[in-house]
């Protein structure tokens, strides 16, 4: 198996590619300066030479907030770039595989969204993977991946944020109405190489398996498990506002990989216990 892994030195892409490698396939995980999918001649040059099976999507521009204000440079990767990506796979004849995400729904109701609900983005970012994923259909071979609340080692998120406001603060309020389930970057990536391996298309969803949670929640697991003292106090979206909207329902439902005969991810609260221990393992 030949892969190519856009965003290779981001947080999803780094384990994709690790997780490629382990495989003993070939793989080409560039970064953006390596690669800037941008640029339609670059991208067109990279895939057309590289004559990869699968291209794995990773790169993106995921900063929710500044998006609101950032829109022009947001779509520049999330939706044009998509497009020169699927441009490329589609005349090279390789798949492409395209990890999006729960923002394209607008968070309504409480039961998991299927992979057939129709989407409505409240926000600039989810706007611009949802162009990305019309754009990633092109393609003859392609495969859709929504995902949500996403933690690994080689990138920022919710996870590492506690964490460090707990070195310094011993009280935080966290949002306690937005519910979903959180999701390891190194399950994802062996999803991932199932999907390219057992050659999957179409549209998923997958998350960490388990109880839905509230980031209050999520918040206070991270803390039992790290071993740290914080009072907590739940609030709700409305007492934290912020630039972009956020749904309040992250819920997916995951139904779809093992309908088609790929492994569902592990619990989350398994996940996050094995991040936090790959996270120590780094310190020494």
């Amino acid at each position: 198996m030949r892969i190519l892994v856009t965003g290779g030195s981001g947080q999803l892409g780094t384990d994709v590619a690790q997780a490629a490698a382990a495989k003993g396939w070939q793989v080409w995980a560039p970064d953006h300066t390596e690669l800037d999918i941008t640029h339609p001649a670059q991208v067109e040059s990279a895939i057309g030479d590289y004559r990869p099976d699968w291209v794995v999507h990773c790169a993106a521009y995921t900063a929710v907030d500044r998006a609101e204000t950032e829109e022009k440079i947001c779509m520049a990767v999330n939706a044009s770039g998509t497009a020169y990506v699927a441009h490329a796979c589609a005349a090279a004849g390789c798949g492409l595989l395209y990890p999006s995400t729960d923002y394209v729904f607008d968070g309504s109701g409480t039961a998991p969204h299927p992979v057939t609900e129709c989407p409505a983005p409240l926000n600039v970012y989810g706007r611009s993977k949802l162009l990305g994923e019309q754009a990633a259909q092109a393609v003859p071979r392609h495969a859709i991946l929504r995902i949500s609340w996403v933690f690994g080692l080689h990138g920022n998120n919710f996870v590492k944020t506690m964490l460090r406001l707990a070195e310094r603060r011993t009280r935080l309020s966290v949002v306690d109405d937005q519910i979903g389930c959180p999701t390891y970057t190194v399950d994802l990536a062996r999803l991932i190489c199932q999907m390219a391996e057992q050659n999957a298309q179409g549209v998923f969803h997958a998350a960490g398996s388990g109880q839905p949670v509230s980031w209050y929640d999520f918040a206070r697991r991270i803390f039992d498990l790290a071993g740290k003292e914080i009072e907590l106090e739940p609030i709700s979206t409305a007492a934290y506002p912020t630039a972009a909207r956020r749904p309040l329902n992250s819920r997916l439902d995951c139904s779809a990989l093992a309908a088609a005969g790929l492994t569902p991810l592990p619990e989350w609260q398994d996940a996050l216990a094995r991040y936090l221990q790959a996270l120590e393992e780094e310190k020494v």
